[in-house]
């Protein structure tokens, strides 16, 4: 399923809201589509392939979180959460859930935009640096980024978008130690709307799916006060 490069697709009740950001976006160049209702969002989503999300969180019909939740079970369009949460529990659900980014209201309609540019960016970045890399496997745990999917013991293994790409920076340097900041820095462009915690829900979802014992990992090794690394050749399976 090939996307639009152009399209932005914005699930947003608030017609007004919505009407802004498609005004901004236009002047950038992109074709916005607009849907109101949260029910009606997923088969949107299907229908125009957009290239990009921006979904507010409290919808009619399906909240966000709940339309991430189901987007991230066989998609990896780059979603941007647009919301009036600001708590920190807000955002590293919404992140943990496989958001790319979120932007708390009140915002400026020129940084949201610069935000998509921004996400967009790294999206294909990271898609010609997945096409470039060879198949990475330790042990029982296979990762194919032609493919892009990911195996153990032959099984497939149902990763959201962010834990995808964390395995796979950390499968593509084994032994090295990666900061949460370096990993948020490399994910999410915008630590000040991260915080570092989320890192560490994705790397505990992460273990609960691969690991034969998440107590005891054997791929994701936790370096105390710094951050995580691939294990080395030695441990695995």
């Amino acid at each position: 399923m090939i996307p639009n490069a152009k399209k932005i697709l914005i699930v947003e009740d608030d017609r007004n809201t919505a009407g802004l950001v498609a005004t901004y976006l236009e002047k950038e160049g992109f074709t916005p589509v607009v849907e109101h209702d949260g029910g009606n969002a997923l088969s949107q989503a299907a229908k125009i392939k957009p290239a990009l999300i921006i979904l507010d969180l409290m919808l009619p019909g399906m909240d966000g979180l709940e339309i991430c939740r189901r987007l991230r079970r066989d998609s990896l369009v780059p979603i941007l959460m647009l919301t009036a949460r600001e708590e920190e529990i807000d955002r590293v659900l919404g992140f943990s859930l496989g958001a790319d980014d979120y932007v708390v209201k009140p915002f400026s309609p020129r940084e949201l935009v610069e935000r998509v540019k921004a996400i967009l960016r790294r999206s294909m970045g990271a898609a010609n640096q997945i096409s470039s890399t060879a198949l990475l496997q330790a042990g029982s745990l296979q990762l194919d980024p032609e493919k892009h999917k990911v195996t153990l013991n032959g099984q497939i293994v149902n990763l959201t978008s962010s834990e995808y790409k964390i395995l796979n920076a950390l499968m593509a340097a084994p032994g090295r130690v990666f900061s949460r900041g370096q990993l948020l820095e490399r994910f999410y462009g915008h630590e000040d709307a991260v915080v570092e915690r989320v890192i560490d829900v994705h790397i505990n979802k992460l273990r609960q799916k691969i690991e034969p014992d998440p107590a005891r990992p054997i791929f994701i090794e936790t370096v105390r006060g710094f951050g995580y690394r691939f294990a080395e050749n030695e441990g695995r399976l």
